[in-house]
């Protein structure tokens, strides 16, 4: 993956000598010690990575004598640390950053060659895959031939369907080596400082997959981690291996659906004669023009059991139409009970309970342009292009990616899909500074307000019972961005593991966004003004008949924006002749639109100002009050924001009030600004709701999570889904986050994950018909005396402002002379 050139926006001074520079240095260091001088005790990162084999090269003790920054008095060695330690803390855009670069690449050279003598133990040798990159398409098909060779017997691997394979993200500490010593830019400040020195390992631990394996024939769920170990063939006889690390049979559960088992189920229904009898009472004989969109049946009684694979499809009947893509959406059939046995791909229930006439071909269902959906396109839309002739200003390197201040790792996977690694910002001479670990949409639900039959059911987990990864769109069928687009691929096992790449998955570019920042002085005309740029990382996918666009946008003042764009087909349902119903919107002759909610879950695990196993970090919640009246506030004018801290898991489950401009600061207890106040990153909430059904609601049972906004958790390796990991049919009450926070742990000095859920409650207008316009939510993520000032002062004008302003000065109007 080819890098492109970066250009330079901000102004941070060169650094010019190195005397000023180590200065700078051992500055920074007696900062960092004075901060961990109260901290717990950090092991050493070197003893809590195991090598993954013996490396034969002859590795040199390292040097006992000292604990000063560097571990020998070797010239060259000691160069190099120093080095590395300097790229640490250089701005990005300098040219002393470069010129590190080539220093360090000579003395790789003289190291390896010229032999390492007293000095470190450092093995250079290339590292082709970094800890958090997504699996690539040879690494799947590893994993998934260990596990089917591990099978005990014929018919267990013939069972066998591969409903995950996924990268078993390391500790924080093995990412913290990589990005010290094997990965570009090379960041060795993130390693504790031990005695003897820094350790710098000959090679990084193998990496590891995570299947999760469903058996078609024992209706068994299982999870299984497979060391990745890459066999050269040229050296070993051309095979690649992996080796079992751990499997364990999970009880009781379901795993997320599967296309495979859409496609399966839709056939099964359409060849069942029941079936077939019921749709031509309803006037279709043509089973081509049916659609059956399978659905998980959730948990509603212990007939929902996982100790079956069920499905409760939707029918749709589209009409025979010359139109290429007719929404088949339009036609909803009901008053059909279908019950599909999943596992072994049989109708178990079916009843034609209520023959509920198909609701007449609406003329305006169609969306595709012109002729095609019988209307006309307008014609006065000119063309818009946005050109970057000198190329784009971010740099990706494999999935890191640098744009201007930010960088950021970019991951994927078939739940989640988006996933944001190391989200950090380069502060000038305080060097690259932390805020993130690992951001992610981690989970969505979909809850319908309709007591009637089938729509009470629907509520989708479309995360935990789909897959947001699995379900992404190939932009190459179409892509909302404009300018210079890098793309990212996807890799996914398919559900008898095969790989299925998606090409086009991920979308990165730049976005002009409006107004940065601007003023204009009255007295003497002049103005400045400057406008934002934004980075966007996006992908879209569609579950049945909705489409859901997520995105997160880095702005050049150091905000981080989550958005979630909706867009697609509404769910309708059918209407008698003269019938409505007061939980939806009539739509057409027919067709009604339930109401319902749209719930996400973004996860986000905070680093503000904080490497790799320091965890000093807090939560406190602020809220707008209003001065009592009184000596403190005799013209009844006063106003306060009120700073509370969230001491525990309990304590730290809240609400959204718009009212008390309620938001959230996530600070670090350890460094601060020039004003003495803690450095920190705040959550501010967009439009927000909280769910409308009862809290007898069966599908609250297994979606706990929802009845708050905020939680707030200290990290734990295991705690990713708020539902739990398998939602699907679920018969376990508040499985997930409302059962972690019961430990009630401590958040005063911690490393801090939040659980934001936001919503939307969506009323259907007619407007929102036959395809409806993006609806956006989302929030944002701001700095909050993490910096000294704005961090955007050092943007410069359009270049075509600069020259207007070097050619003829602003002068002062004439008006305002006069008054003057």
């Amino acid at each position: 993956m080819a890098a492109t050139q970066e250009k330079a926006t901000h102004a941070d001074p060169p650094i010019c000598d190195v005397v000023g520079a180590k200065g700078a240095i051992q500055e920074w260091v007696a900062v960092a010690d004075e901060r961990r001088a109260t901290a717990p005790p950090v092991e050493a990162v070197g003893k809590l990575i195991a090598p993954a084999e013996d490396v034969p090269d002859p590795l040199v003790k390292p040097s006992s004598k000292g604990d000063d920054l560097f571990p020998s008095f070797h010239l060259p060695t000691s160069l190099f640390i120093f080095l590395l330690f300097m790229l640490d803390h250089i701005p990005l855009s300098t040219d002393n950053y470069v010129i590190l670069h080539v220093v360090i690449v000579i003395l790789c050279l003289i190291l390896t060659f010229g032999g390492l003598t007293a000095a470190i133990p450092i093995v250079l040798r290339a590292q082709t895959s970094h800890p958090l990159d997504p699996l690539s398409a040879a690494e799947i098909l590893v994993a998934v031939a260990t596990v089917r060779a591990a099978g005990a017997t014929p018919e267990v691997r013939d069972g066998m369907r591969f409903m995950e394979v996924v990268l078993l993200e390391p500790e924080k500490n093995v990412v913290a080596v990589a990005d010290a010593y094997f990965f570009p830019p090379f960041q060795p400040s993130l390693l504790p400082r031990s005695k003897g020195g820094p350790v710098i390992l000959g090679k990084l631990p193998p990496r590891r997959a995570r299947l999760v394996v469903y058996n078609k024939r024992s209706n068994e769920t299982s999870i299984w981690i497979v060391e990745l170990s890459e066999v050269h063939a040229a050296t070993r006889g051309g095979h690649h291996r992996g080796k079992v690390i751990s499997s364990e049979v999970v009880p009781v559960v379901q795993p997320s659906m599967d296309a495979m088992e859409y496609a399966e189920c839709e056939a099964a229904v359409k060849s069942h004669p029941p079936f077939i009898e019921a749709m031509r009472k309803r006037g279709v004989e043509d089973m081509d023009l049916v659609m059956v969109d399978a659905r998980c049946v959730g948990y509603y009684s212990d007939a929902d059991g996982p100790n079956r694979r069920l499905a409760k499809p939707l029918i749709f009947c589209r009409t025979e139409s010359d139109c290429p893509m007719e929404n088949g959406y339009a036609r909803p059939v009901e008053g059909i009970h279908v019950l599909v046995d999943i596992q072994n791909n049989v109708i178990i229930e079916f009843e034609d309970r209520k023959l509920v006439p198909l609701p007449p071909a609406d003329p305006l269902r169609n969306y595709t342009s012109g002729e095609t959906r019988g209307g006309i396109d307008r014609s006065d839309v000119k063309p818009l292009q946005i050109l970057q002739p000198e190329g784009p200003s971010f740099r990706v390197n494999g999935y890191f990616v640098q744009w201007q201040k930010w960088n950021f790792r970019i991951g994927f996977t078939p739940r989640e899909g988006l996933v944001i690694h190391s989200v950090a910002y380069v502060d000038g001479s305080r060097g690259r500074r932390p805020i993130a670990h690992r951001l992610s949409f981690v989970e969505m639900v979909v809850p319908y307000g309709d007591p009637n039959e089938p729509h009470y059911r629907k509520n989708a987990f479309d995360a935990g019972e789909d897959g947001l990864g699995k379900n992404a769109h190939s932009l190459k069928k179409g892509c909302d961005c404009l300018g210079y687009i890098k793309y990212f691929d996807a890799h996914f096992t398919n559900y008898t593991g095969g790989v299925e790449t998606i090409e086009n998955c991920v979308c990165l570019h730049e976005e002009d966004h409006g107004i940065l920042w601007k003023h204009q002085d009255w007295r003497t005309g002049l103005a400045e003004v400057r406008r934002s740029r934004r980075l966007s990382v996006s992908f879209i996918c569609t579950v049945a008949n909705y489409e859901y666009g997520f995105f997160w946008h880095f702005y050049q003042d150091g905000k981080i924006e989550a958005e979630v764009k909706l867009t697609g087909i509404l769910s309708l349902g059918a209407l008698g002749s003269g019938e409505s119903r007061k939980y939806g919107t009539t739509i057409a002759p027919g067709l009604y639109a339930p109401v319902h909610q749209h719930f996400f879950v973004a996860r986000m695990d905070m680093a503000v100002d904080c490497k790799p196993n320091e965890a000093f970090n807090q939560v406190v919640e602020v809220n707008v009050k209003v001065e009592e009246p009184g000596l403190h506030n005799i013209h009844n004018n006063a106003f306060y924001a009120d700073e509370k801290l969230l001491r525990s898991e309990l304590q730290a489950m809240r609400d959204c009030n718009p009212s008390s401009a309620r938001h959230w600061i996530v600070r670090n207890t350890r460094t601060v600004n020039r004003t003495g106040q803690p450095a920190g990153y705040k959550l501010m909430p967009g439009p927000n709701c909280l769910p409308l059904a009862g809290p007898e609601a069966k599908f609250m049972r297994r979606a706990a999570f929802l009845k708050h906004n905020l939680w707030v958790t200290s990290y734990k390796h295991d705690e990713m889904y708020p539902g739990g990991e398998f939602p699907n049919q679920n018969p376990r009450i508040n499985e997930g986050l409302a059962t972690w926070v019961k430990k009630n742990r401590s958040l005063e000095e911690t490393n801090i994950v939040l659980w934001y859920v936001f919503g939307v409650t969506h009323i259907p207008r007619l407007e929102d018909w036959p395809v409806m316009p993006v609806e956006r939510i989302g929030f944002m993520l701001m700095p909050h005396g993490f910096f000294n000032c704005s961090p955007s002062v050092d943007v410069p004008p359009n270049p075509s402002e600069a020259e207007e302003e070097s050619v003829a000065p602003k002068l002062v109007p004439s008006v305002l002379h006069s008054k003057l």
